[in-house]
């Protein structure tokens, strides 16, 4: 074959390929996704017990941690979300005809739920994570439909998202859903018990885990069945793998600890700090025992990843975690002891903490930097904070205590570098 005729077929290739693409965006576009058949859509039921249950869920799901700005009325939206894309700002879930839900239908909503289209068709932006509320049942989707439209009603128009360009049109919108999302229905596993279906509908629907805990690609779509880790990387955080055993894997936990942590953010080999602090004070503590049972019972039964083996220490202290050994038994060992045991119920300990020995350093660098508390739960409502460093210790300071930290008392993690904590620094 001529190579003006492989050039002429490769063109020709590209010319149907691109074609394709552009149909398949018009489509996704264009496709009304079946409102039509939804106008008539009436919610049925109780609204006493609507209201309820759609109050549950939406704690569940913490929708209005999203959906709330600071300083703001609930759930009137406005909160600034950083993303690797630029940032956007959560929308108005009140019944305000205006500026927020007060003229959707059921229907409509439903279809935001299941499908992520706004009433108008437009697509909605995956952060709102559609990806997962398309497994939500109808009749939650109807429950919680109710508990926004009892929410007091309040005019407040989000700002506009600042995200760069293609991102957040229509087209891009339609692309990326044609790679990463396809709207479905949760099926319990007739091979599992009840319980155990129960936990995967709350992990994987109600409560979207994979939203952070999934690994996701350069355009921010992954496997939203994966728990396996992932790299909150616009807010600086990293939501560990809930399989492997040395990042947050419980396979190995009694369902009572697992559901102890939920319920109070505490429990005798870990406490939840960060985001998940946030998601167990918002939403997690307020779960009933049935249902913080039935996702300990999920996340026992996740297939366990095979670790590696870690990296041997070295023999002799490095010279960073030399002078971290210094600033420790100045600023550390008060509280968390001078060989890293910590406090039962008050400092975690440091030695053999799965949180320490992360191969990525975000969450300690975050830790470090700026403290933070843990969450104030009814079953630990006095949580020890953790003071800020950033205005003590130099960049140099911060990565020697980490390093001798990660690498103490049998702990085994590469060390940090001062370029690690100055990258945090600056994202703040």
């Amino acid at each position: 074959m001529s190579r003006a005729r492989r050039v002429l077929r490769g063109l020709l290739a590209t010319a149907v390929l691109a074609g394709l693409a552009a149909a398949g965006l018009v489509w996704h576009l264009n496709y009304n996704d079946g409102i039509d058949t939804e106008r008539d859509h009436t919610v049925a039921g109780d609204p006493a017990m609507l209201l309820a249950r759609g109050a549950y869920l939406a704690r569940a799901g913490n929708c209005l941690g999203c959906h709330t700005a600071r300083g703001g009325a609930p759930g009137a939206g406005g909160l600034p979300i950083a993303t690797p894309f630029g940032t956007l700002y959560t929308s108005n879930l009140t019944p305000d005809d205006e500026t927020g839900l007060g003229r959707w239908s059921a229907g409509a909503f439903w279809r935001a739920l299941h499908r992520g289209r706004a009433a108008d068709g437009r697509l909605l932006i995956p952060a709102f994570p559609y990806t997962h509320t398309t497994l939500m049942t109808r009749a939650d989707a109807d429950a919680l439909f109710t508990y926004f439209h009892g929410l007091p009603p309040v005019r407040a128009r989000p700002p506009a998202h600042a995200l760069r360009w293609p991102y957040g049109t229509q087209a891009a919108l339609a692309v990326w859903r044609a790679l990463y999302f396809r709207p479905g229905e949760f099926r319990p596993d007739p091979a599992r018990p009840p319980e155990w279906n129960q936990g995967a509908y709350l992990v994987r629907a109600v409560a979207h885990c994979s939203a952070c805990h999934a690994p996701r690609d350069r355009l921010g779509g992954a496997d939203w069945a994966s728990l396996a880790g992932g790299a909150m990387d616009a807010q600086g955080w990293y939501a560990p793998s809930l399989l492997n055993p040395r990042e947050a894997g419980v396979a190995d936990w009694p369902a009572a600890e697992i559901a102890r942590l939920l319920r109070t953010g505490q429990a005798d080999a870990g406490s939840a700090s960060g985001p998940m602090a946030e998601v167990v004070l918002h939403g997690t503590q307020h779960l009933d025992d049935a249902d913080l049972h039935a996702i300990a019972a999920h996340l026992k039964a996740l297939p366990g990843a095979t670790a590696g083996a870690a990296p041997a220490p070295a023999a002799t202290p490095a010279r960073r975690t030399a002078v971290g050994e210094r600033i420790y038994d100045q600023h550390c060992a008060d509280c968390h002891g001078a060989q890293g045991e910590g406090l039962a119920g008050a400092f975690p300990p440091l030695a053999g903490n799965r949180a320490v020995t992360l191969p990525r350093a975000e969450n300690l660098l975050q830790t470090v930097l700026f403290g933070g508390y843990g969450a104030a739960t009814a079953g630990h409502p006095l949580p020890h904070g953790m003071p800020p460093f950033a205005l003590t210790l130099t960049d140099a300071e911060v990565a020697a205590v980490l390093s001798h930290i990660r690498t103490s008392w049998g702990n085994r993690a590469p060390e940090v570098s001062p370029l690690d904590v100055l990258g945090m620094r600056t994202m703040k």
